[in-house]
C-alpha cells in the first residue's frame, strides 16, 4: 500500500462511526489527518478492509479559492501525489465544519493560530476536545500551541475541555505515501490519549501514549530550529560528522528548555524528542532543513521565504525559542547561532565558528 497516493487507514480499534472530527487547516499535517481518519483507499475499501465505521471527517480552511478547488479537484499543491477522500467534506464556513464536533484537530501554523481560534470561538462546541498538530512557540507570548488555543477560547488549559497533541517524527510526504511510521499522543486525560490512540492507529502508523504534554509540544517546537541549524550544515557542505554532533548537542539544548519548562527529562530521548529530531534533520523533504540549506549556500532568508509554498515553522520559533531561554536562564548556543545567522546578519560560517570556538567543558546532557 506504500506507493498508493491515497492514504489507507488501516482499521484496527477504531472508533464508533458517527463521531465528527474538524479539521481546522488545509495544509500537509491537515490533509495527512483528514486521509488517516478517512481510511478509505483507492480501491474503496473501508477502515482497512476490516469494514469498521469511522468519524465523520470535515476541514475547514480561512481561503475559500483554496478550499473551493480542494473540494472540487481533491488533490492541493501543498501535498502533491495525494488525493483527498471521497468522504471528507471541506468548507470555509466555520459554523459548518465545528457543529457538533466532538473533536477538533488543529493543523494551523502556530502564529496564525490565534486568530484563527478567534474568529472560531463563537463556533466552537463547548467540551468538544482540541488535538494540536502544530509545531511551534508563539512570538511574545511564548505560549505553546495548546496553550494558546485554551487562550484565544478564554478557557483554562486542559480544564474545560479535554486537550492533547499527536507529534513525532512524521514528514507528511511519507505519511501520504503510507510508509511506516509512529507518534505519541500527549493528553493529561487519560480517556483521549486512549481515543486519539484508536483513532489514528493504522497498519502502518502506530500510535504510543503519553502524559507529557509539555515535553511532547517543546520537543516538536524546538527540534525546528535545530533542523535549521542541520540544513545550514548542509548548505556548507560540513558532513555527517558535524550534522551527528549538532543532532546531540542540539538535543541537549531541548532538554534542558523542556525541563525548565516542567517537562519529563525522558521524553526527549524517545519518539517525539530524538525520533522526530532525527527525522527533521536528516530528511530532503523537511522544510526546516531545506531553508536552513539555502541558507548555508548563501541564499537570503527573504528570498527563501518568498519562493517557498509552505510555512516554515523554524524561523519565527526561532525568535520564541531565545526569549525562553534567555527568560529561564538555559544555556542555547545552537539555537542563539541560528538566531544570530536568521535575524542577526551573521553569516552561517561565522556561526559554525563560533559554536567551534566555545569554551572546553565536560559534556553534560539536558
Amino acid at each position: 500500500m506504500a506507493s498508493k497516493a491515497r492514504i489507507v487507514g488501516g482499521g484496527r480499534g477504531r472508533a464508533a462511526g458517527g463521531d465528527k472530527v474538524a479539521i481546522l487547516g488545509v495544509g500537509q499535517m491537515g490533509l495527512v489527518c483528514a486521509g488517516i481518519l478517512a481510511g478509505v483507499g483507492s480501491e474503496g475499501e473501508g477502515r482497512g478492509g476490516t469494514g469498521a465505521a469511522g468519524p465523520e471527517v470535515v476541514m475547514w480552511g480561512h481561503s475559500a479559492d483554496e478550499v473551493g478547488a480542494l473540494a472540487q479537484t481533491r488533490r492541493s499543491p501543498r501535498l502533491p501525489g495525494f488525493v483527498l477522500p471521497d468522504s471528507v467534506r471541506v468548507t470555509a464556513s466555520g459554523e459548518e465544519a465545528l457543529a457538533g464536533a466532538r473533536m477538533i484537530v488543529t493543523a494551523v501554523p502556530v502564529q496564525f493560530t490565534r486568530s484563527v481560534w478567534e474568529t472560531l470561538r463563537a463556533e466552537t462546541p463547548k467540551g468538544a476536545a482540541v488535538v494540536s498538530v502544530s509545531k511551534g512557540i508563539e512570538n511574545g507570548t511564548l505560549l505553546r500551541p495548546l496553550q494558546v488555543v485554551a487562550d484565544a477560547l478564554g478557557e483554562r488549559m486542559g480544564e474545560d475541555r479535554p486537550m492533547g497533541v499527536l507529534s513525532g517524527p512524521t514528514i507528511a510526504a511519507e505519511l501520504a505515501r503510507c510508509l511506516p511510521a509512529t507518534m505519541i499522543a500527549a493528553s493529561e486525560d487519560p480517556d483521549l490519549e486512549l481515543r486519539l490512540q484508536r483513532l489514528f492507529t493504522t497498519s502502518w502508523l502506530r500510535i504510543y501514549t503519553s502524559e507529557d504534554v509539555v515535553g511532547v509540544e517543546v520537543a516538536g517546537a524546538v527540534k525546528n530550529v535545530i533542523a535549521i541549524a542541520a540544513g545550514i550544515l548542509d548548505g556548507l557542505s560540513a558532513g555527517f560528522n558535524a550534522k551527528s554532533a549538532l543532532l546531540a548537542r542540539g538535543l541537549a539544548e531541548i532538554a534542558r528548555l523542556g525541563v525548565a519548562m516542567g517537562a519529563r527529562a525522558e521524553t526527549f530521548f524517545g519518539i517525539a524528542g530524538v525520533g522526530d529530531l532525527a527525522t527533521s534533520c536528516f530528511s530532503p523533504e523537511g522544510r526546516n532543513r531545506s531553508c536552513g540549506e539555502a541558507l548555508g549556500k548563501g541564499e537570503p532568508l527573504e528570498t527563501y521565504l518568498k519562493r517557498t509554498t509552505s510555512v516554515v515553522e523554524g524561523v519565527a520559533t526561532t525568535r520564541s525559542v531565545v526569549d525562553l531561554a534567555r527568560k529561564l536562564g538555559v544555556e542555547m548556543p545552537i539555537a542563539e547561532a541560528v538566531h544570530a545567522v536568521l535575524f542577526e546578519g551573521m553569516d552561517p560560517i561565522e556561526g559554525i565558528g563560533r559554536l567551534m570556538s566555545r569554551e572546553l567543558k565536560r559534556e553534560v546532557v539536558g
